[in-house]
């Protein structure tokens, strides 16, 4: 038998594992929630009660959008506030849920 090969009784012993540099106790990085809503509107003030709370829990940013400031805003997403986006990306609308959204920064 070569000594290059391990005898197939002995551990096969590998290189540390990739993520091997990673730091696992700092805390991951924070997202970006965006709630777009409009003057007036009672679930837009539900949202807001609901998101400002688990981003500040999660240590997420977060920023607001009048839709009626924006025409383009106003086109696409007038009629279906509110509408939350989590990094960019539409994440939930109308009814947010505290959990999943919780679940969703964490």
């Amino acid at each position: 038998m070569s000594s290059e090969h391990p005898a197939p009784s002995e551990p096969v012993r590998r290189a540390a594992p990739l993520l091997s540099g990673v730091d696992w106790a700092r805390k991951p990085p924070a997202h970006t929630v965006t709630l777009l809503g409009r003057p007036g509107c009672h679930l837009c003030e539900d949202a807001r009660e609901i998101v400002v709370p688990v981003c500040e829990q999660t240590g997420s940013t977060y920023e607001e959008r009048d839709v009626t400031a924006d025409p383009d805003l106003l086109r696409d997403y007038g009629e279906h506030v509110p509408v939350v986006f989590v990094d960019g990306v539409a994440w939930d609308r109308l009814r947010v849920d505290a959990d999943r959204l919780r679940a969703v920064l964490s």
